[in-house]
């Protein structure tokens, strides 16, 4: 990444998602779970559900072992560390978004993080979005850290709305000197719903591995991220308003990519595209 000062992050990054609101496709919990996989970690602290789930919504888990012996799982979020020393080192912290007291959650985690002199702090997300599975997933960077944004060259976000468990954690970060860095996956809506977005997962890791400088394992992301493709592409092969769609959502990405693209054809593109498809009844949802 020529001209970024990936170092800006420092040597312990705490790398956060969690299921629920935040995590269309699954992309993002499962880039948690192949960085943790894929590594060797160890636990080092977890919240008490008692405190911040709802059993009713997420429930406890019934799970069997390998030798016939039941267990009950309970929901979690967990901070991992790693079991080996790098110059640059992801700490991991995943699990299921709380459903109450999300400032005592946040808290509690950001005191851990601080023990722990974490460095900084990168959030992933994914979020269901207007894009063609056809091209390469759009990933967001965006920083509310001056130092950061300029060392990273990324944008300060504009979003103004609802916001999750990692918009809260991300804005507790920076209160307390952690700087904090967000990555969104664009994940297409007609297929976030259905099935896990392994082509998503992979995006967010490569965009993780350009921004930290670390060793970030892809695992069999990219051979099934192309399987993953192709199922789209035979089921769109036997439904026509499928093809159409997914082929307007192509020329507006081509459109609004293109080196001679402006702001004014841009526009005039996505007119275009709103008077075409808008109301039409057809349109996947």
């Amino acid at each position: 990444m020529t001209g970024r000062d990936q170092h800006s992050l420092g040597g312990r990054i705490l790398v956060a998602a969690f299921d629920g609101w935040n995590d269309a496709g699954e992309a993002a919990s499962n880039a948690i779970e192949l960085l943790r996989r894929e590594g060797e970690y160890e636990p080092v602290f977890s919240v008490d559900p008692e405190l911040y789930f709802d059993y009713q919504y997420t429930r406890p888990m019934m799970q069997a072992d390998g030798e016939g012996g039941r267990s009950l799982k309970w929901p979690e979020a967990t901070l991992y560390r790693p079991k080996k020393k790098a110059a640059v080192e992801l700490w991991l912290l995943t699990g299921v978004e709380p459903a109450r007291a999300w400032r005592a959650f946040t808290a509690e985690l950001l005191d851990v993080a601080l023990r722990e002199d974490i460095t900084s702090l990168v959030t992933l997300g994914s979020m269901m979005s207007d894009v063609p599975h056809t091209r390469p997933i759009a990933v967001t960077m965006t920083s509310e850290n001056d130092a950061v944004r300029t060392a990273l060259e990324l944008e300060r976000s504009t979003y103004e709305g609802p916001t999750g468990i990692i918009g809260v954690l991300a804005d507790a970060a920076e209160q307390v000197g952690i700087p904090a860095v967000a990555l969104w996956a664009s994940v297409p809506h007609y297929v976030a719903s259905h099935a896990p977005s392994p082509k998503a997962t992979l995006a967010l890791l490569e965009r993780l591995a350009d921004l930290s400088a670390a060793d970030v394992p892809r695992g069999t992301l990219e051979t099934e991220s192309m399987a993953w493709e192709a199922s789209i592409d035979a089921a769109a092969a036997e439904d026509e308003d499928m093809r159409e769609y997914i082929r307007h959502l192509e020329e507006n990405r081509d459109t609004v990519e293109s080196p001679e693209a402006s702001g004014d054809a841009i526009a005039k593109a996505f007119e275009r595209y709103l008077r075409r498809d808008g109301d039409d009844p057809r349109r996947p949802h």
